[in-house]
């Protein structure tokens, strides 16, 4: 039976994650509370017609390599306010919606650069504002994990940054979701979409303690992603197969559903017997 193991937001982009029991869709079709906040460019124009539009650079893993240096955390009762960062020791809070200017100032020192710590309102700072959480499996962690000596399962949950982690199923077991006439899954009457393979980027190559990266990381995991690439998996999906994790899509009509861990996942096939 597959089932969520797991949940995670990420609260400020390129930052820890949260962990959660249990989650709402907000209005945008993405999780509520996850990157809402971001680390973007103070000199640069990000105004927004749409709230779709993208917002321009935005600071994350993929430009600031020591972002293992800093952790970060959010009251799991009010997160949308109140922000903990510990770096070397130290440990300073953040009322966010008071003291936004004060945690900007700390994180420009923190990226060497000046930079501005912005709310969003939903989709939020989202990389496809449009599309919805990302789905791994844990047999897809642990098959990725077994591809390098130096990479274990929780390390691999860490690099690869899932919304949600889905339980009791085979490795990439989220691929049969992809494809020109994508299906979809139901998770406590939410349904949920595959949209497209989520490409990866620097980070996962990156140790989450220590940011050291594991050499010719990109290569060798294409290399054993294709050898490994299952048959239910659409070779036509993966544009390069430096590739893994489902983004998904909500229908609006299931805009402010909650699913929680443990509950039960449904596919096409299971909802018709």
């Amino acid at each position: 039976m597959a089932y969520i193991e797991n949940l995670w937001v990420y609260p400020i982009k390129g930052l820890d994650r949260m962990t959660v029991e249990t989650i709402s869709i907000n209005d945008a079709g993405t999780f509520r509370g996850d990157r809402e906040y971001a680390m973007l460019d103070p000199d640069e124009n990000n105004v927004i017609e749409d709230r779709f539009d993208s917002v321009g650079k935005t600071f994350n893993g993929k430009e600031i390599d020591h972002t293992h240096e800093v952790r970060s955390a959010f009251d799991p009762e009010t997160h949308e306010l109140t922000l903990t960062v510990r770096e070397s020791g130290n440990e300073v809070t953040f009322d966010l919606q008071t003291e936004r200017d004060t945690a900007s100032e700390w994180f420009s020192e923190f990226v060497g650069e000046s930079v501005e710590l912005r709310h969003r309102e939903p989709p939020s700072f989202i990389d496809r504002p449009k599309l919805g959480p990302s789905i791994i499996s844990t047999g897809t962690l642990e098959e990725v994990a077994s591809w390098f000596d130096d990479m274990t399962v929780a390390g691999a949950r860490i690099r690869l940054r899932p919304n949600i982690e889905i339980g009791g199923v085979p490795p990439f077991w989220e691929d049969r979701f992809l494809g020109d006439n994508p299906s979809g899954f139901e998770i406590d009457g939410t349904w949920f979409e595959g949209a497209e393979a989520c490409a990866r980027c620097v980070v996962p190559s990156r140790d989450p303690d220590t940011g050291e990266p594991i050499e010719d990381f990109e290569q060798r995991f294409a290399d054993y992603r294709e050898e490994t690439l299952p048959d239910w998996a659409p070779r036509e999906a993966f544009e390069h197969f430096f590739t893994v994790m489902l983004i998904t899509k909500v229908p609006e009509d299931d805009y402010g559903g909650t699913i929680s861990v443990g509950d039960e996942v449904a596919t096409e096939e299971t909802l018709e017997v």
